[in-house]
């Protein structure tokens, strides 16, 4: 069974920046695609940013701020948010694909303030 596992949330000013990271339980080559989502409160889930075989993929509202980077050595993907916005409040949730299954973590808190 594989699980992810995503810490790294918390609470910071607008501005701010925060690191998440997803842990695989096992090896993340075997996936097509990795990546984050996020859900803020009252709104759909949505792709924040993507890495599918190399090619990268952001959400227009967190280019040039966030980076998605993979750990091979640690089974781990990485979110560095920068420059953090009180818009980027949300539930942020690592999911990897493979072998036409979606599997996703349980989630961690963002919450920005102004």
């Amino acid at each position: 069974q594989v699980q992810l596992v995503e810490s790294g949330g918390g609470s910071v000013q607008a501005g701010g920046s925060l690191r998440l990271s997803c842990v695989v339980s096992r090896s993340i080559f075997s996936f097509n695609d990795m990546g984050w989502y996020r859900q803020a409160p009252g709104k759909q889930r949505e792709l924040v940013a993507q890495n599918t075989r190399g090619v990268i993929t952001y959400a227009d509202s967190v280019k040039g701020r966030f980076t998605i980077s993979r750990d091979y050595a640690k089974n781990t993907v990485n979110l560095q948010m920068n420059s953090l916005k009180p818009e980027d409040t949300a539930v942020y949730y690592c999911n990897g694909r493979r072998e036409g299954s979606d599997y996703w973590g349980q989630g961690t808190q963002v919450t920005v303030s102004s």
